[in-house]
C-alpha cells in the first residue's frame, strides 16, 4: 500500500502527494539526466533532461538492457558494485548521443532500495560536462604549448607584477644571462636593471599602464660573469577577467653582437673621415706655420721692443688657431662613451663648421648660417651629432667640385622641436638612386665606403628625430634633420 506525504509547507489533511507523484515531480524538475535501471539491467524509467542529453525518447530506452547501447565495459562492473550497495559519485566517462556525438559525462550510481532498505533498483544521475572538459583541454593544450615555447624560446621572457615583483622567468635567463630562473623570483626589477636605465625604465612602465599599448625598452643588464648583456625589451600589460590591468609580460632579446657591430660600425664611418679630413686640416694648419716662421724671424732680426710685441701677439694669434682646429680635430677622433645630457645645438653646428672649414676652403666653398634663436638645447650625445653634421657637411662640400654655398637655417617648431637643414648648390642626384640612399655601403661617390648616411640615420633615430633627404640633379641637395628639444 501506498504512503501519503503531506505538501511542503505545512501540514493540511486534505492535501497529499502519493510517491509516484513525488517522483515524476523530481524527475521533471532536476537540471540532471535520470535514468533507473532494474536488477535485471534494465530501463525502467528516465527523464525528459535524458533525452535532451542523450537524444534518445522513452520508447528507444524502455524496457531494454542498457548493454544494448554503446556504453563503455566498465559500466557493467560498476552497475554490479552498486546492487551490492556501494555508492560512486561523480565518475568522468565518454558516452555517446544517439547520432554517434562523443559526450564528456559526470555520473554517479546510487542503489534504490525500498521500504525495508532492499535494492530492487539503481539510479544513475547524469550531468553533461562536454563543453567544460573541451574548455579544459584546451586550457591544459594552451598551457602546455606555452610552457613549450617559454621553456625552448632564446628570448628571455618574464612575468611582473603591477608592483614590479618577478613572478616567472623562462629559462632562457640561464643561458643568456647566467642566472637561474629561480634566483628572478620574487626579485624586484630595480634590482636587474643597471642604474643608468631605471629612470627609462619606470618612463616605459607608466607608459604601458596609462595607454596601454606595449612599449620597447632597450635595457643593459649584467651577465654572472659580470658582461655587459644588451637587451631589447617589449613589455606589454596583462589583464584579469574584468579587464582590469593586473601585471606585465616582459619579453626581450639578446642584442649584443648587433649592437657591437653597429658600434663597429660607426668606429669605421668615423675614422674614414678623419682621414678624409687630415689632408684640410694639414693645409689649415700649414698657413699659420708659415707665419710662425715669418714673424719668429723677423723677431730675430728687428731690436725694435715695439715691434716684437706686435710679432708676439701675431704670433699668439696664430698659435691660438692651431690650437683650435688640433683640438677640434681630436675631438671628433677621440672615442667617447655615448652618454646623453643637454647641449646646445648650435654650439654643435659651429664646432663641425670650424672642424669643415680647412676642407671647405680647399673646395673654395662658403658657409651662410641663418639661426632664428640664439640657443636651442636638445637631450644628445654631441659627438654623436656632431658626426652626423659632419657626414651632411662634408657630402655638401664634396658634392661642388666647382665651389659654391652651402646654407645652414636652424628653427623651431610650435610642438618644441628643432628642425636643421644643410642646403648645397652641388651635382644633386638621380631620383632612382636616392631611395638607395641610408643603404649599407651604398655610396654615390668614387672614393667612399657607404656608411656615412646609414649611421647618421641610426644616431638621429636613437635621439628620436627624423632625417629627410631631397635632391635635384645639377640642383642640389637638401637634408632636413628634425630632433626633439628639451
Amino acid at each position: 500500500m501506498l504512503k501519503s506525504f503531506p505538501i511542503l509547507g505545512g501540514y493540511k489533511e486534505s492535501e497529499f502527494y502519493n510517491p509516484d507523484e513525488l517522483i515524476d515531480l523530481f524527475l521533471k524538475c532536476t537540471a540532471d539526466a535520470i535514468a533507473i535501471v532494474d536488477m535485471g539491467n534494465r530501463f525502467i524509467r528516465i527523464n525528459e533532461m535524458y533525452t535532451k542529453i542523450f537524444g534518445y525518447t522513452e520508447e528507444d530506452i524502455i524496457g531494454r538492457c542498457f548493454d544494448e547501447f554503446n556504453t563503455p565495459k566498465e559500466v557493467l562492473g560498476i552497475i554490479e558494485s552498486v546492487k551490492g550497495g556501494t555508492v560512486i559519485t561523480n565518475l568522468i566517462t565518454q558516452r555517446f548521443h544517439k547520432d554517434g556525438t562523443e559526450l564528456d559525462i559526470a555520473v554517479s550510481y546510487s542503489p534504490f532500495r525500498n521500504i525495508s532498505g532492499q535494492i530492487i533498483a539503481i539510479i544513475a544521475i547524469f550531468r553533461d560536462v562536454t563543453e567544460q572538459k573541451r574548455m579544459e583541454r584546451e586550457l591544459n593544450r594552451t598551457r602546455e604549448l606555452y610552457k613549450l615555447i617559454t621553456e625552448n624560446a632564446t628570448d628571455l621572457i618574464a612575468v611582473v607584477t603591477k608592483e614590479l615583483k618577478v613572478i616567472y622567468a623562462s629559462p632562457s635567463f640561464e643561458t643568456v644571462v647566467g642566472i637561474n630562473p629561480d634566483e628572478l623570483v620574487d626579485r624586484n626589477v630595480k634590482d636587474l636593471i643597471m642604474s643608468d636605465n631605471i629612470e627609462e625604465y619606470f618612463d616605459v612602465v607608466n607608459q604601458v599602464i596609462s595607454t596601454g599599448e606595449p612599449q620597447l625598452l632597450k635595457n643593459r643588464i649584467k651577465s654572472r660573469k659580470d658582461d655587459d648583456i644588451y637587451t631589447d625589451f617589449t613589455v606589454s600589460p596583462i589583464y584579469n577577467t574584468n579587464r582590469e590591468f593586473d601585471s606585465f609580460v616582459v619579453v626581450g632579446r639578446n642584442v649584443t653582437d648587433r649592437v657591437k657591430n653597429e658600434a663597429t660600425i660607426r668606429n669605421l664611418d668615423r675614422l674614414s673621415i678623419i682621414g678624409q679630413l687630415a689632408a684640410g686640416v694639414a693645409h689649415e694648419i700649414r698657413n699659420p706655420l708659415t707665419a710662425l716662421k715669418g714673424f719668429s724671424k723677423l723677431m730675430q732680426d728687428n731690436p725694435n721692443l715695439d715691434k716684437r710685441e706686435d710679432y708676439l701677439s701675431i704670433i699668439m694669434t696664430e698659435l691660438n688657431r692651431i690650437d683650435m682646429i688640433v683640438n677640434e680635430f681630436m675631438s671628433l677622433a677621440k672615442p667617447q662613451a655615448v652618454k646623453y645630457e643637454r647641449n646646445n645645438i648650435i654650439t654643435i653646428i659651429d664646432s663641425t663648421i670650424q672642424v669643415l672649414h680647412p676642407q671647405a676652403m680647399l673646395h673654395n666653398v662658403e658657409f651662410e648660417l641663418n639661426y632664428t634663436v640664439n640657443q636651442v638645447d636638445v637631450f644628445s650625445n654631441a659627438q654623436q651629432l656632431k658626426q652626423v653634421f659632419v657626414n651632411f657637411i662634408k657630402n655638401a662640400i664634396e658634392s661642388m667640385a666647382f665651389g659654391g654655398k652651402i646654407k645652414i637655417n636652424l628653427s623651431l617648431t610650435e610642438n618644441s622641436r628643432v628642425i636643421v637643414t644643410i642646403t648645397d648648390e652641388g651635382v644633386g642626384i638621380e631620383k632612382e638612386r636616392l631611395r638607395f640612399l641610408g643603404t649599407p655601403f651604398y655610396t654615390t661617390k668614387d672614393k667612399g665606403i657607404g656608411l656615412g648616411l646609414t649611421v647618421s640615420n641610426k644616431i638621429i633615430q636613437e635621439h628620436n628625430g627624423t632625417m629627410v633627404i631631397e635632391s635635384k640633379k645639377e640642383e642640389g641637395t637638401k637634408v632636413t634633420v628634425e630632433l626633439p628639444c628639451t
